[in-house]
């Protein structure tokens, strides 16, 4: 995101986040965002109507009102008039900020129920075993299979399996991609799951399965060298050499070197 489209984000999250404090509900206001975006995806006209930088900001502001007042509870309506009222660089860049704070808000009704490392544990797992099975990836990938039957399929894999939080994620992943693959959809929603509560991703690929107190002291190992909460995705890959390997951002390491950072560390801090 480049130009204003940054400060209009910037400005927009702060009005998404103003609601939240106010007592906006987080599964609504997610679910009433992403419709918006749907809506929006649907027509040019309307998202360039909207992210028009020559138009007036009373006036986008006053279709939204137009549009979505009644339709949409308060809380997102502030959040579209907000949105509504910035200046965009791209018509792209407003409909990423508000499907942003969509699954920001899903996050939050997570984190309100105390589950957000659940939901996102359970949403990486989805995508591992969809990647897995390539009947699987072509039946939810398809983009010529009718939304309902793909969203039927990934009700009937995880309903009542997984967090409320999951499942909605899962949906709108599979119903909504946005152009992008079912894989890039989720590591976009785990992303700015990581952001929003302050921590980065590690995805750890063991020869065996990690038991809860290894992967609690991983996290705990990583934290001090990389700095920083670190919530860490676990898959199983007898064919790894030396036992793990971290990916962590834009870099990857195995055990030895992990073992070998974790040491300095401790001899710097000693």
């Amino acid at each position: 995101m480049q130009g204003s489209s940054r400060a209009a984000a910037v400005s927009t999250r702060d009005a998404f986040r103003e609601t939240l404090v106010g007592g906006a509900e987080p599964a609504r206001l997610g679910d009433e965002l992403f419709a918006v975006v749907d809506t929006l995806d649907s027509s040019s006209t309307l998202r360039r109507a909207l992210a028009d930088s020559s138009r007036e900001a009373a006036e986008k502001q006053g279709l939204v009102q137009r549009l979505f007042a009644g339709k949409v509870s308060d809380a997102a309506v502030q959040v579209l008039v907000v949105a509504s009222g910035e200046r965009w660089s791209s018509d792209r860049d407003l409909t990423d900020t508000i499907e942003g704070l969509a699954v920001e808000a899903v996050i939050a009704a997570a984190e309100a129920a105390d589950r957000a490392d659940r939901v996102e544990d359970e949403l990486f797992r989805f995508e591992r075993i969809v990647a897995a099975d390539s009947g699987l990836h072509a039946a939810i990938s398809n983009p010529s299979a009718p939304v309902d039957s793909r969203v039927s399929l990934v009700n009937e894999l995880l309903g009542g399996k997984v967090a409320d939080e999951t499942l909605t994620l899962a949906r709108q992943a599979v119903a909504h991609p946005r152009g992008r693959r079912f894989d890039r959809t989720v590591q976009t929603y785990l992303d700015l799951a990581a952001k929003r509560r302050d921590q980065q991703t590690a995805t750890v690929t063991s020869a065996v399965p990690l038991t809860d107190a290894e992967r609690d002291r991983l996290a705990a190992g990583l934290a001090g060298i990389y700095g920083g909460k670190i919530h860490v995705n676990t898959v199983v890959d007898p064919r790894v050499m030396g036992g793990i390997k971290v990916e962590i951002g834009d870099e990857l390491i195995d055990g030895t070197v992990l073992r070998k950072l974790e040491g300095a560390r401790r001899a710097m801090g000693a």
